[in-house]
Protein backbone atom coordinates (compact mmCIF):
# COMPACT_ATOMS: atom_id res chain seq x y z
CA UNK A 1 0.00 0.00 0.00
CA UNK A 2 0.37 3.44 -0.53
CA UNK A 3 -0.42 6.71 1.36
CA UNK A 4 -0.35 10.30 1.68
CA UNK A 5 -0.08 12.29 5.17
CA UNK A 6 -2.90 11.44 8.01
CA UNK A 7 -3.83 13.12 10.83
CA UNK A 8 -1.06 14.89 13.45
CA UNK A 9 0.04 13.08 16.85
CA UNK A 10 2.38 13.12 18.81
CA UNK A 11 4.16 9.93 17.48
CA UNK A 12 3.93 6.31 18.61
CA UNK A 13 4.53 4.94 22.07
CA UNK A 14 6.92 2.02 22.56
CA UNK A 15 3.83 0.01 23.44
CA UNK A 16 1.95 1.49 19.27
CA UNK A 17 5.51 -0.09 18.06
CA UNK A 18 5.59 -3.21 19.37
CA UNK A 19 1.98 -3.68 18.28
CA UNK A 20 2.45 -2.00 14.63
CA UNK A 21 5.94 -4.53 14.64
CA UNK A 22 3.21 -7.78 14.70
CA UNK A 23 0.70 -6.30 12.87
CA UNK A 24 3.31 -5.94 10.15
CA UNK A 25 5.20 -9.90 10.85
CA UNK A 26 1.07 -11.15 10.77
CA UNK A 27 1.01 -9.31 6.75
CA UNK A 28 4.46 -10.16 5.90
CA UNK A 29 3.86 -14.07 6.67
CA UNK A 30 0.50 -14.30 5.52
CA UNK A 31 1.29 -11.86 1.96
CA UNK A 32 3.69 -14.78 1.07
CA UNK A 33 5.12 -18.21 2.09
CA UNK A 34 7.56 -18.00 4.61
CA UNK A 35 11.44 -17.88 3.43
CA UNK A 36 14.54 -19.79 4.92
CA UNK A 37 15.24 -15.91 6.61
CA UNK A 38 11.87 -15.42 8.11
CA UNK A 39 11.48 -18.83 9.59
CA UNK A 40 14.72 -18.38 11.29
CA UNK A 41 13.35 -14.80 12.33
CA UNK A 42 10.09 -16.63 14.08
CA UNK A 43 12.15 -18.79 15.47
CA UNK A 44 14.15 -16.36 17.11
CA UNK A 45 10.50 -15.40 18.83
CA UNK A 46 10.70 -15.39 22.34
CA UNK A 47 6.97 -15.32 24.34
CA UNK A 48 6.04 -14.77 28.15
CA UNK A 49 3.50 -16.74 30.16
CA UNK A 50 0.26 -14.91 28.51
CA UNK A 51 -1.62 -16.15 26.52
CA UNK A 52 -0.65 -14.32 23.57
CA UNK A 53 3.14 -15.09 24.94
CA UNK A 54 2.53 -18.99 24.86
CA UNK A 55 1.26 -18.81 21.12
CA UNK A 56 4.14 -16.97 20.11
CA UNK A 57 6.59 -19.48 21.75
CA UNK A 58 4.64 -22.13 20.21
CA UNK A 59 5.40 -20.45 17.12
CA UNK A 60 8.76 -20.15 17.37
CA UNK A 61 9.31 -23.83 18.35
CA UNK A 62 6.96 -25.23 15.39
CA UNK A 63 9.42 -22.55 12.88
CA UNK A 64 12.55 -23.60 14.50
CA UNK A 65 14.16 -26.47 11.76
CA UNK A 66 11.09 -26.25 9.62
CA UNK A 67 11.96 -26.69 5.98
CA UNK A 68 10.65 -23.95 3.45
CA UNK A 69 10.01 -25.89 0.98
CA UNK A 70 7.13 -27.61 3.49
CA UNK A 71 6.02 -24.47 4.80
CA UNK A 72 5.70 -23.57 0.95
CA UNK A 73 3.63 -26.42 0.38
CA UNK A 74 1.82 -25.79 3.37
CA UNK A 75 0.86 -22.11 2.42
CA UNK A 76 -0.08 -23.01 -1.28
CA UNK A 77 -2.26 -25.52 0.41
CA UNK A 78 -3.69 -23.29 2.93
CA UNK A 79 -4.49 -20.09 0.26
CA UNK A 80 -3.97 -21.27 -3.12
CA UNK A 81 -4.88 -24.61 -3.48
CA UNK A 82 -6.36 -26.31 -7.47
CA UNK A 83 -8.97 -23.21 -7.75
CA UNK A 84 -8.70 -21.85 -4.09
CA UNK A 85 -7.14 -23.33 -1.03
CA UNK A 86 -8.78 -24.65 2.32
CA UNK A 87 -9.40 -20.59 3.38
CA UNK A 88 -10.39 -18.10 1.73
CA UNK A 89 -8.52 -14.86 3.84
CA UNK A 90 -11.09 -12.18 2.74
CA UNK A 91 -13.02 -10.05 4.56
CA UNK A 92 -15.94 -9.65 1.77
CA UNK A 93 -15.80 -13.75 1.94
CA UNK A 94 -15.89 -13.86 5.58
CA UNK A 95 -18.64 -11.39 6.29
CA UNK A 96 -21.05 -12.07 3.46
CA UNK A 97 -19.71 -15.59 1.65
CA UNK A 98 -18.76 -13.79 -1.93
CA UNK A 99 -15.32 -11.63 -2.80
CA UNK A 100 -15.48 -8.41 -3.88
CA UNK A 101 -18.63 -7.38 -2.19
CA UNK A 102 -19.35 -4.19 -0.03
CA UNK A 103 -17.06 -4.82 2.70
CA UNK A 104 -14.03 -4.03 -0.28
CA UNK A 105 -16.25 -1.04 -1.33
CA UNK A 106 -16.36 0.27 1.86
CA UNK A 107 -12.42 -0.37 2.64
CA UNK A 108 -11.66 1.39 -1.03
CA UNK A 109 -13.74 4.62 0.73
CA UNK A 110 -12.01 4.34 3.56
CA UNK A 111 -8.50 4.15 2.29
CA UNK A 112 -9.01 7.02 0.33
CA UNK A 113 -10.02 9.25 3.11
CA UNK A 114 -6.66 7.84 4.98
CA UNK A 115 -4.96 8.60 1.57
CA UNK A 116 -4.01 5.21 0.65
CA UNK A 117 -4.03 3.40 -2.62
CA UNK A 118 -3.35 0.38 -3.78
CA UNK A 119 0.83 -0.03 -4.78
CA UNK A 120 1.51 -0.75 -8.29
CA UNK A 121 1.49 -4.27 -9.57
CA UNK A 122 -0.25 -5.83 -6.46
CA UNK A 123 -4.04 -7.09 -8.05
CA UNK A 124 -5.08 -9.10 -5.18
CA UNK A 125 -8.27 -7.37 -3.42
CA UNK A 126 -7.37 -4.98 -0.91
CA UNK A 127 -9.48 -6.94 1.93
CA UNK A 128 -7.16 -9.75 2.05
CA UNK A 129 -5.77 -10.15 5.92
CA UNK A 130 -2.39 -9.74 4.61
CA UNK A 131 -3.10 -6.44 3.67
CA UNK A 132 -5.38 -4.66 6.29
CA UNK A 133 -2.49 -6.01 8.99
CA UNK A 134 -0.11 -4.38 6.87
CA UNK A 135 -1.84 -1.18 7.03
CA UNK A 136 -2.65 -1.40 10.71
CA UNK A 137 0.82 -1.54 11.29
CA UNK A 138 1.28 1.33 8.79
CA UNK A 139 -1.34 3.82 10.15
CA UNK A 140 0.06 2.99 13.77
CA UNK A 141 3.31 4.29 13.46
CA UNK A 142 3.06 6.18 10.68
CA UNK A 143 4.96 4.29 7.96
CA UNK A 144 3.53 6.48 4.85
CA UNK A 145 3.00 9.41 6.67
CA UNK A 146 1.91 10.99 10.24
CA UNK A 147 0.72 8.09 12.66
CA UNK A 148 -3.19 8.87 13.34
CA UNK A 149 -4.63 9.31 16.46
CA UNK A 150 -6.26 5.94 19.03
CA UNK A 151 -9.55 6.80 18.16
CA UNK A 152 -9.26 6.77 14.05
CA UNK A 153 -7.45 3.36 14.91
CA UNK A 154 -10.29 1.89 16.37
CA UNK A 155 -12.68 2.90 14.22
CA UNK A 156 -10.74 1.74 10.94
CA UNK A 157 -10.39 -2.14 13.17
CA UNK A 158 -14.10 -2.04 14.19
CA UNK A 159 -14.88 -1.34 10.43
CA UNK A 160 -12.69 -3.43 8.43
CA UNK A 161 -10.32 -5.78 11.12
CA UNK A 162 -12.80 -6.13 13.83
CA UNK A 163 -15.63 -7.80 12.50
CA UNK A 164 -13.81 -11.18 10.70
CA UNK A 165 -9.98 -11.01 11.07
CA UNK A 166 -10.81 -13.05 14.99
CA UNK A 167 -12.26 -15.99 12.90
CA UNK A 168 -10.25 -16.04 10.35
CA UNK A 169 -6.93 -16.68 12.92
CA UNK A 170 -8.95 -19.20 14.89
CA UNK A 171 -10.28 -21.02 11.44
CA UNK A 172 -6.07 -21.33 10.55
CA UNK A 173 -5.40 -21.79 14.03
CA UNK A 174 -7.81 -25.55 13.59
CA UNK A 175 -6.68 -25.63 9.86
CA UNK A 176 -6.13 -29.25 8.28
CA UNK A 177 -3.25 -28.32 6.11
CA UNK A 178 -1.58 -25.93 8.82
CA UNK A 179 1.04 -26.60 11.20
CA UNK A 180 3.56 -23.27 10.96
CA UNK A 181 0.54 -21.82 9.61
CA UNK A 182 -1.66 -23.18 11.97
CA UNK A 183 0.71 -21.66 15.05
CA UNK A 184 0.81 -18.37 13.20
CA UNK A 185 -3.59 -18.43 13.42
CA UNK A 186 -2.82 -18.80 17.00
CA UNK A 187 -0.66 -15.79 17.18
CA UNK A 188 -2.94 -13.80 14.86
CA UNK A 189 -6.40 -14.81 17.23
CA UNK A 190 -4.67 -13.74 20.38
CA UNK A 191 -3.57 -10.71 19.12
CA UNK A 192 -7.24 -10.09 17.94
CA UNK A 193 -8.42 -10.78 21.40
CA UNK A 194 -6.10 -8.58 22.87
CA UNK A 195 -6.44 -5.24 20.55
CA UNK A 196 -10.34 -5.91 21.04
CA UNK A 197 -10.34 -5.60 24.74
CA UNK A 198 -7.43 -2.83 24.33
CA UNK A 199 -10.27 -0.66 21.80
CA UNK A 200 -12.75 -1.16 23.89
CA UNK A 201 -11.21 0.29 26.98
CA UNK A 202 -9.81 3.29 24.92
CA UNK A 203 -13.68 4.37 24.00
CA UNK A 204 -14.66 4.07 27.65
Amino acid sequence: MNASASLPHDGPSEEDRLRADLYNYLGLVLARPMDAMTLEQSAGLSGDNTPLGRAISDLARTARGADPKAVRREYDALFVGLGRGELLPYASYYLTGFLNEKPLAALRQDFARLGLTRAEGVFEPEDGIASLMEVMGAIIVGRFGTPIAMSRQRDFWARHVGPWAGHFFTDLAGSKGGRVYAAVGAVGREFMNIEREAFRLAAA
